[in-house]
């Protein structure tokens, strides 16, 4: 009778493991650029360690055009989510774009811009004239960089502003037949590791940059709220885990993205300068949560310099419905 019982209940546990995966429901996550990036680790993490599982959700990465691709492809639902900035939704929104950011990955702005130190360039009025990358100008890092030289009155036709995706950054500034660049901290790190030294200034120090954001659709908010909430915990879990131990969070990522496994000290390196310079908060605002004054901020300054077409309001740009349980 023992034996029975038992097996009465491995099967009850089978069968409820069976529907446990029925129950996931699948989630198409949209990343404007290569899904193998550090940037993405929080991502990447939440994964590998089943937390999007837990959550109840089946998800697959897809890799886009930049953010304002994105933006394109989550409004017209050829993706539930993706990734942008967090002032993406109010640069396509006023294009007719109906999405919005449903958590802002860290309390600083991820845009730096780097200028190689042997070009004779003492701050962003001197890079008048000169090239510099950008990973593609679909993407709001390129918005980000107008903005910025538009701070020191200089327009985009006064610059050679190259197009050159991740790699492609990286490889000229090394080689050294752009200047500069628009971009995010890892390629910092590998152009210095590289034995380039650069200065770098935060985009954030010009104008109200902001860090990752997770933007969904307005129709799939309303028709699956709990999908985003899961997704949103989940990835902001990972976070957490970088934030505690930079270190072991190196290791566990590399261990999911083998490619990786040759440069685990330089992942930490990048880790830890997201851990200093992205995902630090300002006040007591929970990590994922907008900050309406400074998207307001943003948007005045992209209206002011005409960088984007319309005005939307902000409220329309972000939600913080998500961020907490």
């Amino acid at each position: 009778m023992k034996t029975r019982i038992l097996g009465l209940a491995a099967a009850a546990g089978l069968a409820f493991s069976s529907l446990s995966a029925m129950a996931q429901t699948p989630l198409t996550y949209l990343f404007p650029a290569p899904d193998f990036l550090p940037a993405f680790a929080p991502f990447q993490l939440a994964l590998g360690k089943g937390y999007y599982a837990e959550a109840g959700l089946d998800v697959t990465f897809r890799i886009g055009q930049g953010g304002a691709d994105v933006a394109t492809q989550v409004a017209v639902g050829n993706a539930q989510l993706g990734g942008g900035m967090g002032d993406t939704a109010l640069i396509v929104r006023a294009n007719g774009l109906e999405v919005r950011g449903v958590a802002l990955l860290g309390g600083q702005g991820i845009t730096q811009i780097a200028w190689r130190n042997d070009r004779d360039i003492n701050g962003i009025a001197d890079l008048e004239g000169r090239s510099i990358g950008v990973i593609g100008f679909q993407d709001t890092t390129f918005y980000n960089l107008l903005a910025v030289l538009a701070s020191e009155e200089i327009g985009r036709s006064d610059v050679d502003i190259q197009a050159l995706g991740p790699g492609g950054i990286i490889q000229n500034m090394i080689g050294g037949s752009i200047d500069a660049m628009s971009g995010v901290p890892e390629w910092i790190v590998a152009v210095e590791d590289a034995g380039v030294p650069l200065t770098v200034t935060p985009a954030r120090d010009y104008f109200a940059s902001q860090a990752q954001a997770i933007i969904a659709s307005d129709a799939y908010i309303a028709e699956n709220p709990e999908a985003v909430r899961g997704f949103v915990q989940a990835t902001l879990r990972a976070i957490d885990d970088i934030i505690a131990d930079p270190a072991q969070a190196a290791q566990d990522y590399v261990g999911f993205l083998p490619r990786h496994a040759e440069n685990v000290a330089q992942i930490e390196r990048i880790m830890r300068m997201y851990v200093s310079n992205v995902y630090a908060q300002d006040g007591d605002r929970p990590i994922g949560a907008f900050d309406p004054a400074q998207l307001q901020t943003a948007e005045d300054f992209y209206v002011a310099n005409e960088l984007v077409n319309d005005v939307v309001p902000v409220e329309d740009a972000y939600t913080n419905d998500f961020v907490t349980e």
